[in-house]
């Protein structure tokens, strides 16, 4: 009790939207909120993976590059208590950057605030930027399980990777286009529509998804 309390989410949260809502159940509960964003060049990602006992296609790598948004702390007020550091060139320095962020975001947790027009605009355009999310994690869970299929069906190992590969860039298809018209999600949001973009979006990538294994079995 007379020490504080740390919770670690330790994940890629590319998207702005995935850790703006970890922000808000700090807000909710008046806790401390802060960031620390490990920056690493494309060409040592692909390398470390390639490294792992089980490694991710290439591609994989490729698209979170391209995919990822760091914290923009002059945009976004709420990313103010984040820590950019070089994830390939570790010193005592950043030990030390590392405390002094903990300790600050200790200090000065997150006031819960009356909810205003801005605030309003700033959920809205979020609430877009989650559609996008919840259609990644969706179109994520089919691929795993287009996997599993084309492997119970006996695809060879040498087509797998080439069909990972597919699927991925199917999947980044889509999401840019969703994410292209998040605008429309935007006013489903604000106005409780029965429309929905992310469904829609997960229904096609499903199709496609299996008209692409098929190809392969």
């Amino acid at each position: 009790a007379s020490r504080p309390l740390y919770l670690i989410l330790d994940d890629n949260f590319y998207y702005q939207s995935m850790r703006y809502e970890v922000y808000q159940l700090a807000r909710k509960y008046s806790l401390s909120f802060c960031q620390l964003f490990l920056e690493c060049p494309l060409e040592l990602c692909l390398k470390r993976n390639r490294l792992r006992s089980h490694p991710l296609p290439d591609q994989t790598i490729y698209l979170m590059a391209q995919r990822i948004e760091m914290p923009d702390l002059k945009k976004n007020t709420w990313e103010e208590n984040s820590l950019i550091l070089r994830s390939f060139d570790c010193s005592s320095e950043d030990n030390e950057q590392i405390i002094s962020l903990l300790a600050t975001a200790l200090e000065n947790p997150v006031k819960q605030i009356e909810e205003n027009a801005e605030q309003k605009d700033a959920d809205r355009a979020l609430c877009a930027a989650s559609t996008v999310h919840q259609a990644d994690q969706a179109c994520r869970r089919l691929i795993s399980q287009a996997m599993k299929d084309a492997k119970d069906k006996k695809v060879p190992q040498s087509e797998m990777k080439s069909l990972a590969e597919e699927l991925n860039k199917l999947k980044a298809g889509f999401l840019e286009g969703l994410r292209q018209g998040s605008h429309l999600k935007s006013q489903a949001c604000s106005q409780n529509q029965s429309s929905d973009p992310a469904t829609t979006a997960i229904s096609a990538f499903q199709h496609e998804a299996t008209n692409v294994v098929n190809k392969y079995i």
